[in-house]
């Protein structure tokens, strides 16, 4: 017992307690009385679909136009981080991560039985062959398109930014920094943070229960298991959560990222095998079409709400305001590890890569796998592929049947969706831990391993009693209230951005004083000639180190302290004036290099050049602003222009808007 209470945790009690004690209530629930809960969660769920699916319609609506407002607005370009941050990861990478998150097992799962289901739709059922195949691509690029990744680019965007540009804890809560201030540390940032736990958990449980059930459909069909059945359920579970463990306890520079390339290799390499060996033209003109009816009917889809359509309002609701509300439900997952892998990127590459490259693979991808199906039903298995529409679980294998080297894909298939399955649980597990411990920096691994056990035995449990279809209605419930809380970080978000642009565009004061012209023989003589490294060292430690010496000096007879800080490699000193409750003040020179262009070291009439590398003093701030060269700067026109940022600063702190740029966690937060 005394060993138990001596164990390390990162846990925060005011987040995982009351998460855990829902959670388990929800699922205990769920498990002893399943059909009882599922009828009443039901009855909830249809009565937001039906009376309140214009929430859902105006919120993802309104994702989408902010973010491609964002995208061309003068925004764009200010980065998730400071001013000089780099992204942490390739673009391949980064890539790779964020997909296998967003979609994961659901692109497997549904890549034939989605097209399948609505081709054989009773709604559609009057239309032509050809019709009810445009009908099905349409839909179907419409519920994984551009309008899903609005959703996790919203929660993703802003958890970057206040997380990197205001360095905030990477938490839900901290996305409502700018309304509710130093409030989000407490009870209403726990509150915020327990519903993203309790939603993250229930997403990640019910697709994985599912995810189970079609592995275990294909190493049936693949003739590894005689059946269908629970035990080898529990065995499938068992493995994959401790591959799922194992991956997150190396972290996301390890096992997330290595798994998130080879599954994206993985379904480029089965995508090339349907696309060549299946109806290749059919596929690629289909592909075209579907593209150009999509970009055609996107504002009508958008909009829709099928009110003047009542035989069609059943079919939407269970397609379309289902698929909003389970992408908003799984926001807080994706979100936050979306959020994790993308410091450094500027708003605008943020936005591209999040929104339009998955969306055109995953219509390629839908494209390839449902049109093969649909042509295959039509032209070779006389509809028998119609028939298992209702089967999603086994389609996928059944189609590939119709495909050569059928045994071989269907074997990759299940690779495919076991990786998936890993990589979904192991970034979910981390996720999970992240938001309970309100982003510790280190976590004790049996926490990881906690979380991946309790994953596994709420889902087995749920699965073996019939409860996950409870605890899908419970979370298509929550996507109710997120979907209004994720529209209050769009209001957040664009609080922030109107004052990160004033606060990077602040301008010196009116009485800032520009360069005499006194000395300009000297300044010429520098302008037309390029330093070498050892001259800016010199000019540093001489012209630069006298003037912040004098001007400490003097900031120490009128009381305030101040305090000199030196770094070589490249050599550098920094003025900086220590704050308790606002960020310090900091103004440096470094010595940084640049290269030379060919024109200019080839051009006779200016002086010569050794090579193409030159050197220049160049100043930097506390805050990020991009700093630039001072070689010409006297002694005095240097402490002028430290002055000049001093009053700056002095300005900026004294306005109570500004709170969220001069907080002194940044103290200890520095990149």
């Amino acid at each position: 017992m005394m060993k138990f209470r001596n164990v390390k945790s990162t846990f925060n009690k005011g987040v995982t307690i009351p998460s855990l004690i829902f959670i388990i209530g929800t699922c205990f629930i769920s498990g002893v009385y399943p059909k009882s809960t599922e009828y009443i969660l039901n009855i909830v769920k249809n009565f937001i679909f039906v009376n309140l699916n214009w929430v859902y319609v105006w919120s993802v609506t309104i994702f989408v136009i902010f973010l491609v407002y964002l995208m061309f607005s003068k925004y764009a370009n200010i980065k998730l981080g400071s001013n000089d941050s780099k992204p942490e990861y390739s673009l391949f990478s980064w890539i790779s991560m964020l997909f296998a998150a967003g979609m994961g097992i659901g692109l497997i799962y549904f890549s034939v039985a989605e097209p399948m289901q609505h081709y054989s739709s009773e709604v559609f059922a009057d239309n032509h062959y050809i019709n009810r195949a445009k009908q099905a691509q349409l839909y179907t690029f419409f519920h994984w398109g551009i309008h899903a990744w609005a959703i996790y680019g919203i929660v993703g965007l802003s958890l970057s930014y206040f997380a990197y540009r205001y360095r905030l804890p990477l938490s839900l809560r901290s996305c409502f920094y700018p309304l509710l201030k130093d409030k989000i540390n407490g009870r209403w940032g726990n509150v915020i943070d327990i519903f993203a736990l309790c939603c993250t958990f229930f997403g990640i449980t019910t697709t994985l229960g599912f995810g189970v059930v079609q592995i275990n459909s294909g190493l049936q069909v693949l003739g590894v298991i005689p059946e269908n059945n629970f035990g080898y359920q529990i065995m499938i579970v068992v493995f994959l959560i401790a591959l799922s463990v194992i991956s997150a306890t190396t972290g996301v520079n390890k096992g997330v990222k290595l798994l998130s390339n080879i599954n994206v290799i993985s379904v480029i390499v089965l995508l090339l095998f349907v696309l060549i060996l299946g109806p290749t033209v059919y596929l690629i003109g289909s592909f075209t079409e579907g593209l150009g009816n999509y970009i055609n009917n996107f504002f009508d889809l958008t909009f829709s709400t099928h009110v003047y359509e009542k035989n069609t309002l059943p079919w939407f609701y269970d397609w379309t305001i289902l698929y909003w509300a389970w992408w908003i439900s799984w926001s807080p997952y994706v979100g936050l590890f979306i959020a994790r892998i993308s410091k450094g990127r500027t708003i605008k590459e943020f936005i591209l890569a999040v929104l339009i490259l998955p969306t055109l693979f995953n219509f390629i991808w839908m494209s390839v796998f449902g049109n093969s199906a649909i042509w295959f039903d039509f032209n070779i298995a006389g509809g028998r592929l119609s028939e298992l529409a209702s089967n999603p679980d086994a389609l996928m294998f059944r189609f590939l049947e119709y495909m050569p080297l059928s045994t071989i894909s269907s074997a990759f298939v299940v690779l495919i969706i076991i990786i998936f399955f890993v990589t979904s649980a192991d970034s979910g597990i981390f996720v999970m831990n992240s938001i309970a411990t309100k982003n510790a920096a280190k976590s004790p691994k049996w926490q990881i391993a906690f979380w991946g056990m309790l994953l596994a035995v709420l889902s087995l449990l749920l699965l073996n009693v019939g409860g996950l279809k409870a605890l899908q209605s419970m979370t298509l419930i929550t996507a109710l209230p997120f979907s209004i809380i994720i529209l209050f970080f769009i209001v957040s978000l664009m609080k922030a951005l109107i004052i990160d642009q004033k606060y990077y565009d602040r301008d010196f004061s009116a009485s800032a004083i520009p360069w005499s012209g006194e000395f300009w023989k000297e300044r010429l003589k520098r302008i037309v000639s390029f330093k070498d490294n050892s001259s800016v060292d010199h000019f540093i430690e001489t012209t630069v180190k006298e003037g912040f010496l004098e001007l400490q000096k003097e900031f120490a007879e009128n009381g305030i302290e101040v305090k000199m800080n030196y770094g070589k490699n490249p050599t550098k000193i920094e003025i900086e004036i220590h704050h308790g409750l606002v960020n310090n003040f900091i103004y440096g020179i470094k010595n940084q290099k640049k290269t030379v262009s060919e024109y200019v070291m080839n051009e006779e009439n200016l002086p010569d050049l050794d090579n193409s590398t030159t050197h220049y003093p160049k100043s930097y701030f506390g805050d990020g602003r991009e700093g630039y060269d001072v070689q010409y700067f006297t002694k005095n026109e240097l402490i002028s222009d430290i002055l000049k940022h001093y009053e700056r600063f002095l300005e900026i702190i004294s306005e109570e808007k500004n709170e969220m740029f001069i907080s002194s966690n940044a103290n200890q937060n520095k990149d």
